[in-house]
């Protein structure tokens, strides 16, 4: 019976390929909406839904 490739073993085998400029964009331009919507979700609900003492 033939063996299945394991990830690891297919990983080795695989070049290096650094990344484009535009998936480096990406990549910026997703964390940072990821992190000022995380910042906006806060605000929000320390305005909305104050902690009562």
């Amino acid at each position: 019976m033939e063996e299945k490739p394991k990830l690891a073993d297919e990983m080795q085998k695989m070049e290096y390929e650094p990344l484009l400029p535009i998936e480096k964009k990406l990549i910026i331009y997703s964390i940072s909406l990821g992190v000022l919507l995380l910042a906006v979700l806060v605000i929000l609900s320390r305005t909305l839904f104050p902690v009562v003492k």
